[in-house]
């Protein structure tokens, strides 16, 4: 999902401060947040958070549903802008499409990738289609940019297709960077990762990591034990650095998201759908949108409201 609260507050994320140098285990409750008024779709936000900012360059995450759609309307979120980050839309269930201002047109099912990158100014929208499973059901990721790409020009792709790699009761799809021997075509621009693992009832491995990584897991569905901690939907569990690889196991069929990265060194500013690197990074976006002409990469025809001026903090 997008952010689309009324009143965000600026967060200042990333630097080396709060990166756990070692392996720890740190649960983040998720806080519930409506999207689009009253009646919107909810969803549960882990990152950021007031516990831990970024996990490596990935610093937001939503997930939305299980939501029944036989009496709801589903996802509504009508176009707003974007700048110095890329999305990443996953599915569990359901169907997704998304339109953006540089003509993209695309329907997302479960099992493929959509990735925008924002880089300097883009906007979309994205909403249930009219024929649609009876259920909704996934997550939304942002990735900042760094530095040195924070204002490439804005692109879209879309991967029906994500390299897999399977084990006793264990399957490994890598939506971004290398996990398990799986590199997806995804483009990256700092080094990370982010994959889905599936379990099969009474699956138990070790899954190869990467010591100089940060590494976080969230439930999709089901239940799954690591290191001792058991892990369903709702908390991101955090997992430091220093490790080579990770023991888990599920006594039930489950489904896991890894997210990854190298600790991200430069700090950011984000507020609303803005990352930048300062308050006057920010303000300007923001007064920059409505301004700019129709047809522009930040202007696609009626847009959801904007979010009031950022205080700095």
């Amino acid at each position: 999902m997008s952010n689309l609260e009324r009143d965000p507050q600026e967060s200042l994320c990333g630097g080396r401060a709060g990166v756990a140098a070692e392996p720890v285990r740190e649960l983040l409750s998720g806080r519930e947040v409506v999207l689009g008024g009253a009646r919107g779709m909810r969803v549960t936000r882990t990152l950021p958070s007031r516990e831990r900012r970024m996990v490596g360059a990935w610093c937001f995450v939503d997930q939305f549903g299980p939501e029944d759609l036989t009496a709801s309307s589903g996802m509504r979120v009508p176009p707003h802008p974007h700048m110095g980050l890329q999305t990443v839309t996953w599915l569990v269930e359901g169907e997704v499409m998304h339109r953006d201002s540089l003509g993209s047109h695309q329907l997302i099912r479960p099992g493929q990738l959509n990735l925008m990158t924002a880089g300097e100014a883009i906007s979309h929208s994205k909403e249930t289609p009219p024929e649609h499973s009876p259920a909704l059901h996934g997550v939304q990721l942002w990735v900042a940019l760094p530095e040195r790409h924070r204002a490439v020009d804005p692109a879209f792709e879309h991967h029906a297709e994500l390299p897999t790699r399977a084990d006793t009761g264990v399957t490994v799809t890598t939506l971004m960077g290398d996990f398990a021997g799986a590199v997806s075509p995804a483009r990256i621009h700092s080094p990370l990762v982010g994959a889905e693992v599936a379990f099969a009832p009474g699956a138990d491995t070790r899954l190869p990591l990467d010591p100089a990584m940060e590494y976080a897991v969230l439930a999709l569905s089901g239940e799954v034990e690591i290191e001792g901690v058991r892990l369903g939907r709702g908390p991101l569990l955090y997992l430091g650095r220093d490790r080579s690889d990770l023991a888990v196991s599920a006594g039930e069929a489950a489904r896991v998201l890894f997210i990854g990265g190298e600790p991200f060194e430069e700090q950011i500013v984000m507020w609303w759908n803005f990352v930048g690197r300062s308050h006057e990074d920010i303000v300007r976006a923001r007064e920059d949108w409505p301004s700019r002409p129709v047809g522009s990469p930040w202007n696609a025809g009626p847009r959801s409201p904007m979010a009031p001026q950022p205080t700095c903090r």
